[in-house]
């Protein structure tokens, strides 16, 4: 009899603690205006990239911006924005996102790690537990976006993302060359299928200009995201050019648009900052 009003204890106890995580991340969510997941089919596509482009793109246009990044087993938005350290708690018991700029604030599991090149080896229980500790034990704030950098494919992040924030949209990166159009096409099937709203489709590493001679050369062709967004009927966001100095400046931790104000690429991002600010006039 004891075993089994033990037992019956430990089941109240766990319920009570889901229905407060789940109350927590009721309560951040409201705070909240818009919620965007940035998804891609396969890896390599440059995806958080656009990620932290497209948040920095919003914060420069005075928004009050979140970015969550929830690629559990490769956390890069850090190292690309040069976050360093840990993250402090405040006297609510509530993660205090990294700041950093004013209107920009970040969370990575990578700012839980004592050591960064430490391999995270979970499985779909604990990581849904964490994204949820993402949103829920997360000062956030009043925010006008939440940008969530989702890992590649359609596994247990996006999906947990999506079971989570009921009216989160998607963006999807795409590369021009068929072999990334075919698992773009199976993101999109993904968004149907758990009833995900698609905000838009982006071409990124979209054409490359020569550095000598000025020349347009498309090391992965181009066109092929402005075609699939039509056949699927969802609208197209724009074309990102490929520039090294995007590399670069992800390598050292700097912002690209800081460094590079009058970029064809700082352009592209500006330009999908607009669309997406007409969430807010809409």
């Amino acid at each position: 009899m004891v075993e089994i009003q033990e037992s019956v204890d430990n089941g109240k106890k766990q319920k009570k603690t889901k229905d407060d995580q789940d109350l927590a991340v009721e309560n951040s969510l409201k705070k909240i205006k818009h919620k965007v997941m940035v998804m891609s089919g396969k890896g390599g596509v440059g995806k958080t990239s656009t990620s932290v482009n497209i948040a920095i793109a919003l914060a420069n246009k005075g928004f009050r911006v979140g970015l969550v990044d929830v690629d559990i087993h490769g956390p890069d938005v850090p190292r690309m924005l040069g976050i360093k350290g840990e993250l402090d708690i405040n006297q609510n018991r509530k993660l205090l996102p990294k700041i950093c700029r004013d209107s920009l604030k970040v969370i990575s599991v990578e700012s839980l790690m004592l050591n960064k090149d430490d391999a995270i080896i979970w499985r779909g229980p604990m990581k849904y537990g964490a994204i949820k500790q993402f949103i829920g034990d997360v000062e956030w704030g009043e925010l006008d976006f939440l940008i969530v950098d989702s890992p590649p494919g359609t596994g247990d992040e996006p999906l947990t993302i999506a079971q989570t924030i009921s009216d989160i949209q998607a963006v999807i990166v795409t590369t021009p060359q068929e072999v990334s159009l075919a698992d773009v096409r199976k993101s999109i099937n993904f968004c149907k299928t758990v009833k995900m709203n698609i905000f838009g489709l982006i071409e990124n590493m979209s054409g490359f200009s020569c550095p000598h001679c000025g020349k347009p050369i498309e090391l992965f062709g181009t066109g092929g995201g402005e075609k699939t967004a039509k056949d699927a009927d969802i609208p197209f966001l724009g074309k990102i050019p490929f520039d090294q100095e995007m590399v670069s400046c992800g390598d050292a931790g700097l912002a690209y648009q800081d460094e590079h104000k009058d970029s064809d690429v700082t352009k592209a991002f500006v330009g999908i900052a607009e669309k997406m600010a007409a969430f807010i006039s809409a």
